[in-house]
């Protein structure tokens, strides 16, 4: 009787051992990290479920005023010009109408064949912004040399001028010296665009946590290490404060000159502190490159901002990459919540729709643009 109980017992217990084994192999085996997962690695897919609209044309002809592009001296725009078909993009603004070189006979040849290439293949499609060449400032006449050649530029065709974060940075004059935004030397050249009646978008500094301290607090730690030259000290070569003080200087000084103020001014994130310079330099517009990070993650403070201003803030993206668009339409028309930006070493927080009104979304896409800068074609454009 004994020995019967002791045999069901092994039994019992041997059937147990083999269900509980045939069931662990049946499991689909999860793959777990062997250490902690960094952050750059957390990527989690949201669970949130909430309408979507993903946009990948804007609901108007848009033109945007802040791009790049390196070859339309000698490129065939039919490409380039189908992809802003695509998008709906009416007009490009091309901001690097002189190229990168430092010599000027050169890049007046650039120029020129970029303006000859655009008016034979696409004039209503593409417009061009010259650049000031800064080499060898401090010469005699530099100034004066300067001016002259930018109004060369403009009767040529050009739409305006692009002033590049160089100035400021590392802008030096011929006695080695760091050529300061608001240098009188170019005040000149700042009061013949107004006398012309051209805008001048105008890039100054970088975000702010650049200048901060690389630890923990930083939101842009991701960016500083992923692209380790864009981290700046107070002294590399000047706090970030005193690069803004500069160009508002100019700003001050120039008041019938139109300035645009790329990527907003760096204020995207303190639309307060923005909306009382706007208050201050009514010349200035600024245009939404490359933050639309920042907007998306405040909403409605964006709208209430767009609604005050509406008539003071234009388009613009920066680098062209056509897919990105996608997440500036979404945050401008939609009111979509919680969706991913394109960039996580840009953002690594969700977007938000600002759901903008039709007429104000019209200001921004493009009637701001119509307005300011001189010679665009409006037929292609609702009224």
């Amino acid at each position: 009787m004994m020995a019967s109980l002791r045999h069901l017992r092994f039994y019992s217990a041997f059937s147990a051992l083999t269900l509980a084994l045939a069931v662990a192999h049946a499991q689909p085996k999860v793959s777990t990290p062997s250490g902690p997962i960094d952050f750059e690695e957390y990527d989690p897919v949201s669970t949130l479920k909430t309408p979507e609209h993903k946009l990948t044309r804007a609901k108007y002809p848009f033109i945007d005023v802040h791009n790049h592009q390196y070859e339309m001296d000698a490129a065939d725009l039919r490409t380039l010009v189908a992809q802003m078909d695509s998008l709906n993009m009416g007009i490009m603004v091309n901001l690097s109408g002189r190229g990168f070189t430092s010599n000027v006979a050169e890049s007046t040849n650039f120029l020129d064949k970029t303006l000859a290439n655009v008016q034979k293949a696409y004039p209503k499609r593409l417009a061009i912004f010259t650049n000031i060449n800064f080499a060898n400032l401090g010469e005699p006449s530099w100034t004066e040399k300067a001016v002259k050649l930018l109004e060369d530029d403009i009767k040529k065709g050009a739409k305006g001028l692009k002033i590049y974060k160089s100035l400021g940075f590392n802008v030096k004059d011929t006695q080695g010296k760091r050529v300061q935004v608001d240098d009188p030397r170019l005040d000149p050249i700042w009061a013949k665009c107004g006398q012309l009646g051209v805008p001048v978008l105008i890039h100054t500094a970088d975000p702010k946590p650049f200048w901060d301290p690389m630890d923990r607090f930083n939101e842009r730690w991701l960016e500083l290490k992923t692209h380790p030259g864009r981290k700046r000290s107070d002294d590399n070569p000047i706090s970030w404060q005193q690069l803004l003080v500069e160009q508002h200087n100019v700003f001050r000084k120039h008041p019938k000159t139109t300035f645009i103020n790329a990527h907003m001014g760096w204020y995207p994130n303190d639309l307060v502190k923005l909306d009382s310079l706007m208050q201050v330099f009514p010349n200035m517009m600024v245009e939404i490159g490359a933050v639309i990070a920042e907007l998306g993650r405040q909403p409605r403070a964006s709208r209430k901002f767009f609604e005050k201003h509406q008539d003071r803030i234009l388009f613009g993206k920066d680098s062209w990459v056509p897919s990105e668009y996608a997440t500036y339409f979404r945050v401008l028309e939609t009111d979509d919540e919680y969706f991913p930006y394109h960039k996580k070493y840009h953002a690594f927080w969700r977007m938000y729709g600002m759901a903008l009104p039709d007429e104000v979304l019209k200001k921004v896409y493009y009637k701001n643009a119509l307005r300011i800068i001189p010679g665009l074609d409006k037929s292609q454009f609702p009224q």
